[in-house]
């Protein structure tokens, strides 16, 4: 159900302000900067899943869409994000140590699937007994088993994890294709077997065959950076400043004019997305915007603790967030919409948190 925001400016702002002071308090020193570590992908994580959670809020279950504009218009860059990330943590770690198909698809898929089918049946569950809602038989084993042809927010039980078969289309692939000693040649073999996906006649919405065209490049080229970041490039960044700067004050303040200029360039490609365009314009400026968050990631040498939380629990709350919001908001009922999506963020927090230590613990089990 969609929710009415009585003056979304003011609201947007104050949304803001506090949003500011959560993750400028939650700033802190970074002990290893210019590194792709695991702490600075889920801080990359952590702005994906607020990306895609306001632009959920302000596209589609705001009546009024000037509600958390402009945070609300990089939900496509945050799903690059997590597609460019999956390539790259998946190279990244073949590149150490490549394992066998079998092994790989056993541990891959225990990463995904768990999690998924807790949130379909309980929304399942939650819609049958709270709204009086069922859905086709064929339409739950297909939802079981990872193919999600619907994004309809409407109709589908979960129209956000269109992505999941999209990503679990790149996890029975990677391993057949990719060789660390060919990357290059795997990466293009997951380019063009994407491209031709993504235009075949394939049993999904039209919505959805649009959504695969959109995205289908982050993930191989996700592959490609793995070794190129092997050159270690933002090192070699602050090793050029120190030789050209004699003064360390120099060199500091080249870092963040830097980081400033390419934090311009990001907020002004998310916001001229180019939606609207050709399919392939919108897409390579999602990409070209995932790669300078991906330099400001390498270059700045503070780190927010909040979106580093934010992205460790990034999956399990892209899988909660929407159905929570439209179908079952209570909060924005009770609360002025600013502080409702502060509420939120923290239920998604606590739940995705929840979920994740759950699992793990019972299939350690």
């Amino acid at each position: 159900m969609q929710i009415n925001v009585v003056d979304p400016l003011y609201q947007t702002a104050l949304f803001v302000t506090f949003l500011s002071f959560l993750l400028i308090i939650s700033l802190k020193r970074d002990s290893g900067p210019h590194e792709m570590n695991i702490s600075h992908t889920n801080e990359l994580k952590g702005v994906a899943i607020l990306m895609v959670i306001f632009s959920h809020i302000g596209y589609f279950l705001s009546a009024n869409q000037t509600f958390l504009y402009p945070l609300s218009v990089a939900g496509g860059v945050g799903v690059n994000i997590f597609l460019f990330l999956s390539g790259y943590g998946l190279a990244t770690s073949e590149i150490k140590s490549t394992k066998p198909v079998l092994q790989f698809y056993t541990k891959r898929l225990k990463n995904i699937f768990p999690s998924m089918w807790v949130v379909l049946v309980s929304f399942l569950l939650l819609d049958l007994l709270v709204l009086h809602k069922s859905y086709p038989l064929k339409t739950v084993i297909l939802n079981f088993l990872g193919f999600f042809p619907n994004a309809d927010i409407d109709t589908a039980i979960n129209s956000p994890l269109w992505y999941f078969t999209l990503i679990l289309f790149y996890y029975l692939l990677f391993p057949l294709v990719y060789r660390k000693e060919k990357y290059v040649i795997s990466a293009l073999i997951l380019v063009v077997v994407g491209y031709v996906f993504s235009h075949m006649k394939l049993p999904v919405t039209k919505d959805v065959l649009k959504l695969y065209q959109l995205h289908y490049l982050a993930f191989p080229l996700g592959v490609l950076f793995a070794h190129f970041y092997i050159k270690k490039p933002g090192i070699k960044i602050k090793n050029y400043l120190t030789k050209v700067f004699s003064e360390k004050w120099l060199v500091t303040f080249s870092f963040y004019a830097l980081n400033l200029l390419l934090l311009i360039c990001f907020g002004y490609m998310a916001i001229n997305s180019g939606v609207g365009e050709k399919v392939w314009v919108e897409q390579l400026i999602s990409i070209l915007t995932v790669l300078v968050l991906v330099l400001v990631l390498l270059l700045k040498d503070v780190q927010s603790k909040l979106l580093i939380v934010l992205g460790e629990y990034s999956y399990e709350i892209y899988l909660i967030q929407w159905p929570l919001l439209y179908r079952y908001d209570y909060i924005y009922k009770e609360f002025p919409p600013f502080m409702g999506t502060l509420i939120y963020l923290v239920l998604f927090l606590a739940l995705g948190y929840m979920m994740k230590k759950t699992l793990k613990a019972l299939i350690k089990a």
